[in-house]
């Protein structure tokens, strides 16, 4: 049985890989695809577990709701070095995600360059952990796997926890639902949902919890369930969700006041909205109506995914609600009733 923080001072399982501890000591990567700095001076010291957060942007990401939860832990770090940097040619495919650059007047600038990197950040208390963020691999994602297993190895993280978001057939105004994964069963503390299988997409970071399991490595993760209609929206409500189980999974302490507050604004917007739009509000009911007939019912095996659901959404929503979608993200002069950033 694998245990949940591993002994600093214990052999690895499932190898015979001499110990590498967290000073100064030069290490040479297995990969090439991933520079990991030689000596990080702030883990010299740490006798607690080493936590990762994994957020890779691209894929599992409705409401935007992981990455914005990965913009905050870095606004919330004192300070956030880079210790490793993954070699992104090797992984981005620049004709599918060309990146933004600015044309001024005559001549371009500003050209924003695709970075996948591990900071190390800092909680509320100044314990330190690590952060792997920037756009999802491409390609190449066992050889990716293996570049992430390289610095897990290098800084001994115990867990890394991925975070992410799906739509679902929700309503905004039940509590939030997640669902829990994970690759050693002792780390799945709440009863899934889901019963059966179910097959879905797969995802790079869906592969790196695989690999690692594969190696007696930790690593869990949440999704959290978008209401489909706010799915192409920034919804932080789902960001503090996730970040709440970061705090327990990670025993970090993250300050979560300007991000609860942004939530709560973006919640107050949409009901604001929903009170002088009758026919978006009666969708908006007929989901909650699903929803506590399907809590009623303890149908937890049922497929939610809301592509795949007889659901109102799409015609039944209208040209009222598409103009609603859109609203959040124009000028708010436009037109009084309409919700704001």
């Amino acid at each position: 049985m694998w245990n949940i923080f591993r002994s600093r001072d214990g052999e690895q399982p499932g190898g015979s890989e001499k110990h590498i501890d967290r000073t100064g000591e030069r290490r040479v990567a297995k990969s090439k695809l991933v520079h990991i700095v030689d000596s990080v001076p702030a883990l010299d010291d740490l006798e607690g577990p080493l936590v990762m957060v994994q957020v890779l942007d691209g894929f599992l990401d409705a409401g935007n709701a992981s990455v914005r939860a990965a913009r905050h832990l870095v606004e919330a770090s004192r300070t956030a070095p880079v210790v490793a940097t993954f070699d992104v040619d090797a992984f981005h495919d620049y004709r599918a995600r060309r990146p933004p650059v600015t044309f001024a007047r005559d001549h371009y600038e500003d050209y924003e360059t695709p970075r996948l990197v591990v900071r190390l950040l800092r909680d509320a208390g100044g314990t330190p952990y690590l952060l792997l963020h920037g756009p999802e691999p491409d390609n190449r994602w066992e050889a990716f796997a293996r570049a992430v297993r390289d610095v897990v190895e290098r800084f001994e993280v115990d867990r890394v926890i991925s975070l992410g978001s799906v739509p679902m057939a929700v309503p905004h105004t039940r509590p939030m639902t997640l669902t829990h994964h994970a690759n050693n069963p002792e780390l799945v503390t709440v009863e899934s949902p889901w019963t059966g299988e179910l097959r879905v997409p797969s995802s790079a970071q869906v592969l790196v919890e695989l690999r690692l399991g594969d190696c007696g490595r930790d690593a869990q993760g949440f999704v959290a369930h978008i209401p489909h209609y706010l799915a192409q929206l920034d919804y932080p409500h789902a960001s503090v969700a996730l970040l709440e189980q970061v705090e327990l999974a990670g025993r970090l302490t993250i300050d979560l006041t300007d991000l609860q507050a942004e939530a709560d604004e973006r919640d107050a917007e949409i009901a604001r909205y929903l009170e002088g739009n009758d026919e978006v509000a009666e969708v908006v009911h007929a989901l909650e109506r699903q929803y506590d007939a399907f809590a009623r019912a303890e149908e937890s095996g049922s497929n939610l995914l809301a592509p795949n659901q007889p659901l109102p959404t799409g015609e039944e929503l209208g040209r009222e609600f598409e103009r609603f979608l859109a609203g959040l993200d124009d000028d708010p002069g436009d037109d009084p009733e309409r919700p704001t950033e």
